[in-house]
């Protein structure tokens, strides 16, 4: 496969170099995550998905996962009840792409280019990423691990958080809605925009039952965001968001558990300097991403004891973050920058009676106290070397505190034969150290594991047309090794990941009030990969008349792994969501959504039966 790539590329790029411009010119689509400053996504070797503010808010999703899932082909969240996705044993909310899981820790979630994951397990948090406080999603697909290091080997998704426009004044925005199973979910935020100042601040509200005796939910939290426009050329933010969650889980259907909660608190606060000078821009940040977790690990319904003892862990993933930009002559453009990262991590338990900290044989073995420090620099190179022509390397050298050092490098190259259109090619590496629990908790840990390691290859075509028509193709190869896996009740690095696969997106706007958009996978894995579908296909198609906005989706999926080995088992199935919005007046608007219409019956999670048709609806207002 990796050869059929490679002459793929030398055949497109001798082909393609010969091409005629074309007479029309694209509109230019800026994204920070593959480059860390603005950069035309044209110029880019790497595939980046861009979910803009309108696109999150349209469905009236809290949760920007849901439309994430839907816009990037390849990309697949698992999921088991109608709100609410949980942490620990039977949790939900792992993201995978292109076969590479960020329950394992090998997909990382940004908010503005800081990572975001648990500081022990190394997953991402996926009840934390609230559309209340996006402007915009980038999802960067392949290794990114050149610009952010451990846990972006298989990509990145990167929230861009809400900023006021520039003209003076203030926005409000409340949503309200109640639907199936009990369920009730509330959002409000306010913008403002006074002289050099700005802000931006949001609160939500969720909670349900769910459609399965204990699997209540219930969710809290707020953002905040403030800036300020020091002269032309600096400014400064502050930035924070809390969460809160309670979460039960009822076990498989199979082995019913009872008074398996869930009592999770997770923050992220930041501070950025960015300067603009046109030729040269840049930023320092500090961030913090931090968590409590308390958790009661249940008993079986039948014969089974309650527990005594509760797991808590405290952690925290803490940086500075430093990068400049800048054109060092024509057509260049150059990021170098450093990075420190300070990871802490407690897990122990406590009596759930007395509150006092348990100090047993076997409670000790399962509890741990790490702390690691990393430092990191590194330099992205991008030159465009005629009209037609921009090649780009990167390379990372990132030491750890326990692990040791690694090299990363990136090549690519772009070639547009017409303005309107590009062929990339791409050769990354990606990597992933050991968490804690993997070197330091339970009998399986092992401390001298070494990373995982990825390699991507990547080609791909995009095309814009006339009247806002565009399509896209990706085929990808990727080669991974050293994963992590438990052999013997050890820690060893022995798996392998062997997958490739393509990917094809496509949007048409039929007129001004109709619109289309399409994507579809398919993933070869030599191993079968829990959660991560051989092929998915996704049709929305929105339509706009007057006061009205009527969305519909369609999404399929065929062998959905929800167990492998011995015992395979897959799910193939087809939902079908739409959701319709009227604006009653100016500034009030009235909406409803269903999801899974038709009613299908299917697992994610092995054991978790989601729920049938479900039915949200509400009111919405803006002034």
């Amino acid at each position: 496969m990796r050869k059929m790539i490679s002459l793929a590329i030398v055949a497109l790029t001798a082909t393609v170099a010969q091409a005629q411009t074309a007479d029309s010119l694209a509109l230019q689509e800026v994204v920070v995550t593959g480059t860390r400053s603005a950069v035309d996504v044209r110029h880019l070797p790497m595939t980046v998905t861009v979910i803009n503010r309108e696109a999150l808010t349209k469905e009236h999703q809290t949760s920007i996962l849901p439309t994430v899932m839907q816009q990037v082909p390849g990309l697949f969240v698992t999921s088991r009840s109608m709100i609410g996705y949980g942490v620990s044993t039977g949790a939900a909310g792992g993201i995978n792409l292109r076969g590479v899981s960020g329950g394992t820790g090998q997909l990382m979630v940004l908010i503005d280019g800081h990572p975001q994951y648990q500081g022990i397990y190394g997953h991402p948090l996926s009840d934390s990423y609230q559309t209340m406080m996006a402007d915009r999603v980038e999802v960067l697909r392949g290794p990114a691990s050149v610009l952010y290091g451990s846990n972006a080997m298989g990509g990145v998704i990167n929230i861009v958080t809400r900023r006021p426009v520039n003209s003076c004044g203030t926005s409000t925005q409340a949503n309200v809605a109640v639907g199936s199973y009990g369920t009730i979910q509330a959002e409000a935020s306010n913008q403002l925009r006074s002289g050099k100042f700005s802000s931006t601040i949001g609160a939500q509200y969720g909670r349900t039952d769910n459609h399965r005796p204990n699997m209540g939910f219930e969710q809290y939290g707020g953002y905040l965001k403030l800036g300020y426009d020091i002269n032309e050329n600096w400014s400064a933010s502050l930035s924070g968001n809390v969460t809160h969650w309670n979460a039960s889980n009822p076990g498989a259907t199979t082995q019913l558990k009872l008074e398996n909660d869930q009592y999770i608190t997770r923050g992220e606060v930041s501070v950025a300097l960015t300067n603009n000078y046109g030729w040269t821009s840049g930023a320092l940040s500090a961030y913090s991403n931090f968590g409590r977790h308390k958790i009661n690990d249940g008993y079986n319904a039948e014969g089974g004891k309650p527990q005594s003892d509760l797991f808590r862990s405290k952690d925290a993933v803490s940086g500075i973050s430093l990068y400049q930009s800048a054109q060092l002559f024509a057509g260049n453009h150059t990021t170098v920058g450093v990075d420190y990262q300070h990871l802490y991590g407690r897990a122990y338990y406590t009596n759930r009676e007395t509150d006092e900290e348990v100090t047993t044989p076997q409670r000790l073995m399962q509890s741990c106290n790490s702390r690691a420090n990393g430092i990191a620099t590194y330099v992205d190179f991008r030159q465009d070397l005629t009209d037609w022509l921009t090649i780009d390397a990167g390379l990372r050298y990132d030491h750890h505190s326990i692990a040791g050092g690694e090299w990363i490098p990136q090549a690519g190259i772009v070639v547009r034969p017409i303005t309107t259109g590009e062929v990339k090619a791409m050769v990354s590496k990606g990597f992933r150290r050991a968490n804690p629990k993997e070197m330091f908790l339970y009998k399986s840990a092992n401390e001298n594991l070494e990373p995982e390691r990825l390699w991507n290859y990547e080609l791909s075509w995009r095309h814009r047309l006339n009247g806002g028509i565009s399509y896209g193709a990706n085929l990808f190869y990727i080669k991974a090794d050293n994963l992590i896996q438990t052999i013997n009740m050890q820690n060893v690095n022995t798996g392998e990941i062997e997958n490739w696969g393509v990917e094809l997106e496509a949007r048409y706007p039929v007129c001004p009030c109709f619109n289309i958009n399409a994507n579809a996978s398919y993933l070869h894995m030599k191993e079968k990969i829990v959660a991560a579908p051989e092929a998915t296909g996704y049709l929305g198609v929105d339509y706009r008349q007057d006061k009205w906005l009527a969305t519909l989706g369609v999404q399929y999926l065929n062998s959905l792994y929800t167990e492998v080995g011995t015992n395979e088992t897959k799910e193939n199935f087809c939902l079908v969501n739409a959701s319709v919005t009227y604006a009653a007046t100016k500034a009030l608007s009235i909406w409803a959504r269903g999801e899974n219409l038709l009613a299908q019956s299917y697992e994610i999670n092995l054991g978790y039966p989601m729920p049938r048709a479900t039915f949200m609806g509400g009111v919405s207002v803006n002034f």
